[in-house]
């Protein structure tokens, strides 16, 4: 335990105020996975603090234990001065409580989650709106409208209010802004600077880089240790392989050191040589699309082309329509107007074929948990009509590809996240589509994992797959050939990162998407 406590005490500052939190020598574990091993920390009141590391490091268990919502195996934690264990009542009063997945009731209105949480708190939304005025003012016009039609930012401001109704002295924030564009995650974190003036202790996890830097110290957590805990540059630098590793060469620099993308990423990749080659060299063509919800275009009038083999980003903010142009473009909606071929097939007549010569993955929905891997595969080749010779044959062939012999049996959940989003990108386009569709496929995953998925992709261009994206990670963006950024329904702009940069006089493509979003004139809901 002590070499422990020495990393666990470690930056505590001197002469601190009364700590808001305490927390010496917590342990959990779920079977044989140990999530939290002799874990200790202390946080001082009114104290902007992270806790930071890769994908099941152990962070959503320590907020599950400092929230009183799972139980220590061993070790103590005190919040706001009462225990954990025997005093959660007292504190449950006394934190807010915002969890990367689930916060809102989606088929209750903005209004109904409101009086919910402050009902649940024994208070009133009356009572409580002084606490909530800067925040909830902001999406009060909605309050009738359900949580799940709210855009990504509007829901952020909503769950935020619910776990501010009350009043609470402390504010845990678990991934709060996964899914959300830069913009709406600027305004977050700014009205978290407010909550500060307010001497409110704010604890939060988050995997984006420029969050971690408005930490006043953070804790590094890996497989259950805590590493290191210090200041956001300190520890950013001391773990630069972890928090910023090497950024991946773009497809002109790759030219320039040898042609190909990393051996290993291209090896990873099935071999894709589609049934039925695309008659032009655009694997997508869209010209004067509308999408309409009565007399709401929520895309309107937009055109580009997507050559064959390109890595393409699909840029926009939340509400801006990208998602609407997506689901038109893989068969899941047909358009009001306009004109558009994907594959070569038509999206307003040729749905059906579309959905068989596309691959899909999101964020959200990629594989099921509940299946052995192989199980997945022969699923998912089956929903794309592959006969089952062909499957089993591709299946061996991946699975020795991936490395993945061995785990042909093993149920999807235990596997680690790097490895699921491998699989699932494998599987994506186990079925040789010409286009694979990515929305948001790395949404909450930590900078080291995020830059091997992108590895993936470039090995999967050097196949001759034509890759559409979509990402809030500006740095992302960064590695595409080409992108369009859509605002208020249209596109704002399109080209390549680097003329992008260039015609709006912006240093990095976080500014030239933040300079475009604010210029948005309809609400982002």
């Amino acid at each position: 335990m002590e070499r422990t406590l020495k990393a666990g005490w470690q930056g505590k500052p001197s002469g601190a105020q009364a700590a808001a939190v305490e927390v010496k020598g917590i342990s959990k574990a779920y079977g044989k996975v140990k999530a939290l091993d002799d874990v200790s920390f202390s946080v001082s009141k009114g104290e902007m603090f992270g806790l930071i590391g890769p994908d099941g490091a152990g962070k959503t268990s320590m907020f599950r234990i400092l929230c009183t919502l799972l139980l220590p195996d061993s070790g103590t934690a005190m919040v706001d001065g009462y225990d954990v264990v025997s005093q959660m009542r007292k504190i449950r009063s006394r934190i807010g409580y915002m969890p990367g997945r689930f916060s809102l009731y989606q088929d209750l209105t903005v209004e109904e989650n409101l009086n919910f949480f402050a009902t649940l708190f024994g208070t009133t939304v009356e009572e409580g709106y002084d606490s909530i005025k800067a925040i909830y003012s902001q999406i009060e016009r909605f309050r009738n409208r359900k949580a799940g039609a709210l855009s990504g930012g509007m829901k952020q401001k909503l769950a935020l209010s619910c776990a501010l109704v009350h009043s609470p002295s402390i504010l845990f924030l678990d991934e709060p802004t996964t899914g959300v564009d830069p913009v709406s995650r600027k305004e977050l974190w700014e009205m978290l600077g407010t909550l500060r003036e307010r001497d409110i202790t704010i604890i939060a996890s988050t995997p984006y880089l420029d969050e971690v830097r408005q930490c006043e110290r953070v804790a590094f957590l890996d497989r259950g240790h805590v590493r290191g805990i210090d200041t956001p540059e300190i520890i950013l630098e001391r773990f630069a392989e972890v928090f910023c590793p090497a950024p991946i060469l773009r497809f002109e620099e790759r030219k320039e050191t040898g042609g190909s993308h990393t051996e290993d990423a291209v090896k990873s990749v099935p071999e894709v040589s589609s049934s039925e080659p695309l008659s032009s060299e655009n694997a997508i063509s869209v010209s004067h699309l509308v999408k309409a919800f009565g007399s709401f275009r929520a895309v309107d009038d937009i055109s580009f082309d997507v050559k064959r083999g390109e890595i393409f980003g699909f840029l926009g903010a939340n509400g801006a329509g990208k998602t609407t142009a997506m689901h038109m473009l893989t068969g899941l909606n047909q358009p009001t107007s306009g004109t558009g071929t994907v594959a070569g097939y038509d999206i307003r007549t040729e749905y059906e074929q579309i959905k068989r010569h596309i691959g899909y993955m999101s964020q959200r929905f990629s594989l099921y948990e509940d299946l052995t891997v192989s199980e997945n595969i022969r699923l998912f080749a089956g929903i794309y009509g592959m006969e089952e010779s062909a499957i089993r044959q591709k299946t061996d062939d991946l699975l020795r590809k991936l490395n993945f012999e061995e785990h042909r049996n093993t149920i999807v959940s235990s596997l680690p996240l790097g490895w699921k989003q491998k699989l699932a990108f494998s599987v994506s386009i186990f079925h040789e589509p010409a286009v694979v569709f990515l929305d948001e496929p790395t949404g909450g995953v930590d900078p080291a994992t995020r830059r091997q998925f992108w590895e993936l992709i470039y090995g999967a261009a050097d196949q001759g797959i034509t890759v559409f994206v979509t990402t809030h990670y500006m740095d992302e963006a960064e590695y595409c050939d080409r992108i369009s950024i859509m605002v208020d329904g249209k596109i704002r702009a399109i080209g390549t990162p680097e003329s992008l940069k260039e015609e709006f006089k912006q240093p990095d493509m976080d500014h030239v998407f933040t300079y475009l979003a604010r210029q948005a004139t309809r609400s982002s809901d």
